[in-house]
């Protein structure tokens, strides 16, 4: 399946570079299955936006290490594609953008002409192929509908597609100024948030307990991740839970609530190409 990345630092920018390239899971190491594009975005404290795409294997590519090893942000949101609807691309590639927001998406959803249709004039931010950039779209017009209460779009949005719409996963993260937000649904594909309090470095050993490597987030800076799989060793990822909304906001205040609690009304049976991009062996 493709991988989500997502950080959030409060109002003070860090480096990720210990997620991005350093970490036993990094997502580098991801992208060796993971290879047909990445992306990445950060947001500083002073609302500068950086987004990064390029339809490539991340771990070979010097402008993926360039910005991983020096970029520092208060927010950083990352994909890494397996590609099953739409081709290798740069249109295709996540992270997309709409009104101010930044979203990467894991799953399949189907009945992609009827979406187009619902979606009315909302199809014109929509430049690529994949059904993740017209689930985003679903969900900004359910945030302008909302007046731009983004939980209430959110809601609204995957409510739709669970009673509307073949679907096998609609697992996402989603960004703005001060806040993070992350969904998973159904149970197929998991989705994890770790709250790391900060007060020194981040410490990884190999099986054996004989290696050790370090990298310092900006020493007690406190920061939430939250990713496809765990990254290392800590024992504070806890498993986002099916239906469940994460909300992280500008103080790191973490707010958990589930807004879907019945199965998809029209679940996909995936086959050949999408049931291997969608394939995830889970070491616990």
């Amino acid at each position: 399946m493709c991988r989500l990345f997502a950080l959030h630092a409060g109002g003070q920018d860090v480096e990720a570079d210990f997620w991005l390239l350093e970490a036993p899971t990094s997502l580098a190491a991801q992208s060796e299955v993971n290879a047909d594009g990445f992306g990445l975005a950060t947001l500083s404290a002073d609302s500068a936006l950086l987004l990064v795409r390029n339809p490539v294997r991340a771990a070979g590519d010097r402008l993926y290490h360039g910005v991983a090893r020096h970029a520092e942000a208060c927010q950083f949101l990352a994909h890494l594609r397996y590609a099953d609807t739409g081709g290798v691309s740069l249109q295709n590639t996540h992270p997309f953008f709409q009104d101010g927001r930044m979203f990467a998406h894991n799953g399949v959803v189907g009945d992609l002409e009827r979406l187009e249709h619902r979606l009315g004039e909302q199809r014109a931010v929509v430049s690529g192929e994949t059904d993740s950039e017209r689930v985003f779209a679903l969900i900004t017009l359910h945030i302008r509908a909302a007046g731009g209460d983004v939980r209430a779009g959110i809601t609204a949005a995957v409510r739709e597609l669970a009673d509307g719409y073949e679907l096998y996963s609609i697992n996402f993260v989603l960004g703005e100024v001060g806040h993070l937000w992350a969904f998973r649904y159904p149970e197929h594909n998991p989705l994890l948030v770790l709250e790391h309090a900060g007060g020194g470095p981040l410490v990884e050993r190999d099986a054996h307990g004989t290696f050790s490597m370090q990298a310092n987030p900006r020493g007690d800076q406190r920061m939430v991740v939250i990713a496809s799989e765990r990254m290392d060793a800590n024992p504070g990822w806890q498993d986002v839970g099916v239906g469940e909304l994460i909300h992280v906001g500008p103080e790191l205040e973490l707010d958990r609530q589930t807004v879907l609690t019945e199965p998809p009304r029209h679940p996909m049976v995936l086959s050949g190409r999408a049931q291997q991009s969608q394939a995830y062996e889970r070491d616990d």
